[in-house]
């Protein structure tokens, strides 16, 4: 994974103009649903997680990938704290119920990812649970690629000034007041560790079976 260097340089490629974006963005979702048409065809189960920091740009992306499709086979999952009841029970459990069945695809915004990443920085988990974690879930993966599932797992990556950007635009505007938490100046003043987390969970669960792609997300537009 890119280093600080890397982080501060992520996003200068040049920009596209409107147009050129709703043209582009217009010609992809097409696209998508030619797609959905066909694994709706083949019985193809899809699962589709995004992961990233705070304010990287998941929620877009996700309303733009399905808003044409057709809403009885496409399902948003964001699964919320966990209960007393979730807590004594195995991690993965509560997942379980939200996997897509045949025809299906479902995109988990963010997943059981949160252990690796806001649950590790924040001390939400202990080390055993996340060594566990890290040590079981490209298990867990596997199985559920063997189970026919079609996994596919997207990292969508942020500068630290694209963030603070991202976040105090928030704080300014009324229509994303239910996106601001109590997380979101934590996740400027633990950048570092959060950067540390996210390096150790991608070169522990990226593998061929079920691999990680990243997504440099400073341009909206572009990614």
């Amino acid at each position: 994974m890119s280093k600080k260097g890397n982080e501060e340089s992520i996003g200068t490629t040049p920009g596209i103009s409107k147009k050129a974006y709703k043209d582009s963005l217009h010609k992809l979702q097409i696209e998508l649903v030619k797609l959905q048409r066909h694994f709706i065809k083949c019985d193809d189960k899809i699962l589709i997680i995004l992961e990233g920091r705070d304010a990287a740009g998941k929620d877009g992306t996700i309303k733009r990938i399905v808003q044409h499709l057709s809403p009885c086979e496409t399902r948003v999952v964001a699964v919320g704290k966990p209960s007393d009841r979730d807590r004594s029970s195995w991690y993965f459990q509560r997942y379980v119920p939200f996997l897509p069945a045949a025809q299906e695809l479902v995109l988990f915004n963010r997943s059981w990812y949160n252990r690796a990443g806001v649950e590790r920085v924040m001390g939400f988990c202990t080390d055993t649970e996340y060594e566990e974690f890290i040590g079981s879930v490209s298990d867990f993966e596997h199985m559920l690629v063997r189970s026919g599932i079609k996994l596919l797992k997207y990292y969508l990556d942020i500068t630290k000034p694209e963030q603070k950007q991202r976040l105090n635009a928030r704080n300014r505007d009324p229509l994303t007041q239910w996106k601001v938490s109590s997380l979101d100046n934590l996740a400027l003043k633990k950048w570092r560790r959060y950067s540390l987390a996210r390096d150790q969970m991608l070169t522990h669960t990226h593998n061929p079976i079920a691999p990680w792609t990243i997504v440099r997300a400073d341009d909206k537009h572009l990614r």
